[in-house]
């Protein structure tokens, strides 16, 4: 019939796979998702304390680059991408390495312990559909032993190879959620307007794409980070008494 486009089977099962696995990114990408990202500011609340004033949208999309390129590409990506790589082969001691690794990297206590209940939040509503996925019990078993501390980019690494997701488009959707995470927090904390943010996301989409194509496919050996100003943000967030965010 003029106008239809004829696929194979095979074509027709690899594009269902596909559609799936886009679906699967957006469930996991979105705040519906319990993973609790819309509970973390990064220490964006304390400047807000700090400055009591609304931000330009262009110093907020500057802050975010910083966090992407100097803290969350080459830390949090690299750990992701290596952790993805060892969920496909099912090596579990070395996944319990980049485990380690990542969660020690997180300098600032409160900042460690908002990846980890982020990262066991998603295991655990993934564990509640997926199951017999022996990485993912595993894993969840030395995590209940106390033998691994579930950072979010592992975790996320399991959720998308479970959910056939490719690992530079895992990269990406970490890398968005984290932008939105800090974008959600400024709105609601009255920093700028939902226009201001739209505008920041679609400002930052070559920085998110160029930060995964970076660090996605790194060794462990070149995992990174050098971010000392957020760093000190995030501590004086840590100290604050009173606080909407968990970080």
């Amino acid at each position: 019939m003029r106008g239809w486009i004829y696929m194979s089977t095979e074509e027709y099962q690899a594009s269902k796979r596909e559609d799936i696995a886009d679906i699967g990114m957006m469930q996991l990408s979105d705040s519906f998702f319990p993973s609790g990202m819309y509970t973390t500011s990064s220490g964006l609340e304390a400047i807000f304390y700090s400055q009591r004033r609304k931000m330009k949208s262009e110093e907020l999309r500057d802050l975010i680059k910083v966090f992407l390129e100097y803290q969350i590409g080459p830390a949090d990506c690299t750990a992701l991408g290596n952790a993805y790589e060892l969920v496909s082969t099912n090596n579990l001691e070395r996944l319990l390495e980049v485990d380690n690794t990542i969660h020690a990297m997180k300098l600032v206590k409160e900042i460690r312990e908002a990846s980890s209940r982020s990262g066991t939040q998603v295991l655990r509503c993934i564990r509640s559909f997926s199951a017999n996925n022996e990485i993912l019990d595993n894993y969840l078993a030395v995590l209940k032993e106390g033998k691994a501390h579930g950072p979010y980019p592992v975790a996320l690494a399991l959720a998308a190879k479970i959910f056939s997701i490719p690992k530079r488009k895992a990269g990406l959707m970490m890398l968005y959620s984290f932008s939105i995470s800090i974008i959600g927090a400024a709105l609601r904390l009255g920093m700028l307007q939902h226009f201001d943010g739209q505008r920041i996301i679609h400002e930052l989409k070559p920085t998110i794409s160029k930060t995964a194509e970076l660090f996605i496919n790194r060794s462990m050996d070149d995992i990174w980070q050098f971010a000392p100003q957020l760093d000190i943000i995030q501590i004086m967030h840590e100290r604050m008494n009173s606080k909407m965010f968990i970080t």
